[in-house]
């Protein structure tokens, strides 16, 4: 009898391992006898403490040391997500491409999304003037979201608990190998994870400090991207119907959040209006509309099913707190251990795990639009802690040991993957893939080429945003792009200063030898210049340039 309470207690003293002072007043206690157990961690498959001499040193340093773990885990996370694709990336990909060419104008909001992401690119740029800041940038902010899970997670795990957390969730794909292109999908997860942790103190301490904080978190995500719509509304229909939740509205706590949040969005919020909602028109542009009332089931079905299978990776690395030994029948037998967390506890995690979803989905069956899998990216930060809780089981050396050999093997196949597709795979398949094209290359024999008609280096380009943004970023003389040969797209570009200056116009599709009817209204006069092949990165395949020289006008003539 004594050794089964020996047991019994030691394994719990594992799930706590002495967690941090909790914020609210109704969480089960902990005998504090539990802190004089011996260091040998339970076994709970023999029902006594495991033998020291079987113990694995690296595991009883993790169980001794979680945050110590935790900061090993994530500079190795931002290491090897930063060197490889500073190291497989010969050409910026699309979306920093993007960044690069918005970035720079400095306004409070562009024609498709807010600014934020954007702003950040171009501070590194002239912080840093290198590519792999860009990949340590998107990596920053992955450590930085998962870092606020585990703050997040301890009071309801312990410690130990919090960092198996953030193993499951570093097993998406979100985070490593997609997150690699920084853009507006990266930069909502650290805001997303600092709104639940903040929700969740605000609700359990009441405290002023976090509710603002809160606000503060949902009106910066708005400057990453509106999809915190998603996040915001099952917040307030939770704080509206949950019956514990509902009792902050008697305090000044969601207010203060409301007014923060506003506070924080206003700039970019005025501009939409000043603007007609300019993002809005280009997102309806290119949204898959409804086809019947079949994509009213089929869409929310399959964003379903996708995020299922992205998750696939985190559930593997979950396994063992469900399966002891890939047995059920003695997972099932251990009995659950005591929770820090209780059944309020649970519901707000609950809601961060599954309230966004449940909101995609139920806007994808009511309007029957199309989604994009890349919406998951901030969706399932919670679903670690929500697994660690729902699970309730001890994580004693053996246990940690299956998840943590798990995780490993997740995180070296999506790196073992993400090397075949750049550094592999090319050999053999020779598909366009966007980062071996030609950027440096086609800028730096444009702007030879045109010096050598005007004498000058090129000003403007006019172009499409991928070709024009190339060629602002690698020319020398990085010259501002006219997206599209459209001013609404650009507002920013003065047309009497382009005209003064002149400007290059480059396409690379239809006929090489004309200007492209798109770019005709503001380039009508310009002169057509002999195309030109460069040959890609891997020089397996090539581009074909079609130019043309809108050459300067003399400052007197435009007023004339």
């Amino acid at each position: 009898m004594f050794m089964r309470r020996r047991a019994r207690a030691t394994a719990i003293s594992c799930y706590v391992n002495e967690p941090s002072p909790v914020f609210h007043k109704n969480l089960p206690k902990v005998p504090t006898t539990l802190k004089l157990l011996p260091a040998p961690l339970a076994n709970p498959e023999l029902g006594k403490p495991m033998q020291a001499s079987t113990a694995s040193p690296f595991l009883a340093w993790i169980v001794a040391s979680p945050g110590r773990a935790l900061a090993a885990l994530l500079a190795l996370h931002a290491a090897v997500w930063t060197a490889l694709p500073a190291l497989l990336y010969p050409n910026l990909p699309l979306d920093l491409i993007e960044a690069l060419l918005y970035g720079r104008e400095w306004q409070l909001g562009y024609d498709k999304l807010p600014p934020l992401p954007w702003w950040l690119v171009e501070i590194v740029y002239r912080a840093i003037g290198h590519d792999f800041g860009y990949y340590l940038l998107a990596q920053a902010a992955v450590i930085s979201a998962l870092a606020i899970v585990y703050v997040a997670a301890r009071p309801l795990t312990g410690p130990l608990g919090a960092l198996v957390a953030v193993l499951i969730v570093d097993g998406l794909h979100y985070l490593s190998y997609t997150a690699a292109k920084f853009n507006h999908d990266v930069i909502q997860l650290p805001f997303w994870a600092l709104a639940g942790y903040a929700l969740h103190r605000s609700l359990r301490g009441g405290r002023l400090g976090h509710w603002a904080l809160l606000g503060l978190a949902v009106g910066l995500s708005l400057w990453a991207k509106y999809f915190v719509v998603v996040l915001a509304a099952p917040i307030a229909l939770f704080v509206l119907i949950d019956r514990d939740a509902r009792k902050s509205l008697a305090t000044p706590g969601p207010y203060v959040a409301a007014a923060v949040a506003l506070i924080v969005m206003a700039p970019h919020l005025l501009w939409l209006v000043q603007n007609d909602f300019l993002p809005f028109a280009y997102a309806e542009r290119r949204a898959v509309l409804s086809r019947g009332w079949f994509d009213h089931l089929w869409h929310p079905f399959q964003f379903g099913i996708g995020q299922l299978f992205f998750l696939i990776p985190s559930l593997l690395i979950a396994l063992p707190l469900f399966v002891s030994r890939f047995l059920p029948r003695r997972a099932a037998s251990e009995t659950p251990i005591a929770s820090l967390a209780d059944a309020f506890d649970r519901r707000i995690v609950t809601l961060l795990t599954f309230g966004p979803i449940a909101a995609v989905l139920a806007l994808a069956a009511i309007t029957g639009r199309g989604t994009i899998a890349m919406w998951g990216y901030p969706l399932w930060m919670f679903a670690g802690t929500w697994l660690v809780l729902v699970a309730r089981r001890s994580i004693e050396q053996r246990r940690l040991g299956r998840i943590a050999i798990t995780w490993a093997i997740v995180f070296t196949c999506i790196a073992g993957a993400f090397i075949a597709n750049y550094a592999v795979l090319p050999n053999y398949d020779h598909r366009y893939r966007a980062v071996f094209y030609p950027g440096e290359r086609l800028a730096l024999e444009l702007s030879r080429r045109a010096r050598a008609v005007t004498g000058q280096p090129i000003a403007y380009v006019i172009a499409d945003m991928w070709t024009g943004g190339n060629v602002a970023h690698y020319a020398p003389s990085h010259p501002r792009v006219l997206i599209d040969g459209e001013p609404a797209r650009a507002p920013w570009i003065d047309l009497a200063d382009l005209n003064a200056r002149g400007a290059v116009v480059v396409w690379t599709e239809g006929d090489l030898d004309v200007v492209p009817p798109r770019y005709r209204k503001i380039a009508s006069e310009a002169a057509v210049q002999p195309p030109f092949l460069i040959p890609d990165r891997r020089g397996d395949s090539f581009v074909n340039v079609g130019w043309a020289i809108l050459l300067p006008k003399p400052a007197f003539a435009l007023n004339r």
